[in-house]
């Protein structure tokens, strides 16, 4: 498998349209229709038939009540019927679908390198899955289980979707945030406070602050005394509202090896990366604040595990 570089910008294409990615949004029957006219593909999520929409909410990670569920499949009885939109949309033209979607479809069932995206921003889940091969990428992406946005380009332009996955929605209102920038806290640590700021026994930070005093550092690499950790680690937890998750797995043997998983974590004034890595015998986390075009360099380190 060829290196792939998601830390340099792709270059120029030779023509105007040569990388640009062709996206089609596709109703769920409509995707399911074309996956079948390629072979029976099968989908990155479960799905069994039409009646089986439980299976794709459980993997967008929504927890419906009945109600919901019943409107969720009450909306899926009124979209058109898949055959007749997909022709009268120019994508089935003499009973073929078109072939960019059937390929696109193709490469999702049958890549070398796999990532799933879960992104979460306030009360808005987004879930994506990233498929390549070679030199061509597909993704398919959904907020609502309902309409998906399929995609295909060339892997250069790889770079570019991964930002689009992380930008930050326009009504999300940014704010200053009490998170450094930067700093480096042991796991421990970060974990315990965690935990104590989620069961709401905010009283214990100052307690297991005192516990690792003088190991968070700062961007510069100097301690940041009791009083700094504390409030960057209270700013952390109460700040947060939302996530994006990153598993990476290189799936082109009969079993798929999980290679990593990158994490960045939303709070007041965008994403802060979280970053796991070791010091000696000590298990760390670098949060450092990155923007939607980091995700890339963020995943380089990751994939380099799966093409060397």
């Amino acid at each position: 498998m060829p290196t792939i570089d998601l830390t340099t910008p792709p270059p120029a294409p030779d023509g105007p349209l040569d990388a640009l990615p062709r996206r089609v949004a596709l109703t769920l029957p409509e995707l399911r229709l074309v996956a079948e006219a390629a072979g029976d593909a099968p989908l990155p999520f479960d799905l069994a038939g039409p009646t089986k929409a439980p299976a794709l909410e459980d993997r967008l990670g929504a927890s419906r009540g009945t109600v919901e569920d019943q409107a969720y499949r009450a909306v899926l009885d009124t979209l058109h019927d898949p055959d007749e939109s997909l022709t009268r949309r120019g994508l089935k033209t003499d009973g073929r679908v078109d072939d960019g979607l059937l390929g696109a479809v193709g490469l999702l069932a049958t890549p070398h390198l796999a990532l799933e995206i879960d992104v979460v921003a306030d009360q808005v889940q987004a879930k994506a899955w990233h498929r390549q091969k070679g030199e061509a990428v597909a993704t398919l992406s959904t907020v609502d289980g309902i309409v998906f946005e399929l995609a295909w380009f060339p892997t250069s332009s790889w770079h570019g979707e991964l930002a689009r996955v992380a930008v930050i929605p326009e009504d999300l209102s940014i704010h200053e945030s009490g998170v450094p920038h930067r700093f480096d806290v042991p796991y421990e640590l970060a974990d315990a406070a965690s935990e104590a700021l989620r069961s709401s026994r905010s009283d214990l930070l100052s307690v297991l602050v005192a516990r690792h005093d003088g190991a968070v550092l700062d961007d510069q690499g100097t301690r940041l005394g009791t009083g700094d950790t504390g409030r960057a680690l209270a700013a952390l937890g109460s700040e947060t509202r939302g996530r994006l998750r990153v598993l990476a797995a290189d799936v082109s043997g009969e079993e798929p090896t999980v290679v990593g998983v990158v994490s960045w974590v939303l709070v007041a004034d965008g994403w802060r990366s979280l970053t796991p890595h070791r010091v000696g015998d000590v298990a760390r986390v670098e949060v450092r604040r990155v923007e939607p075009e980091d995700l890339a360099g963020d995943l380089a380190p990751v994939l380099a595990e799966v093409v060397r």
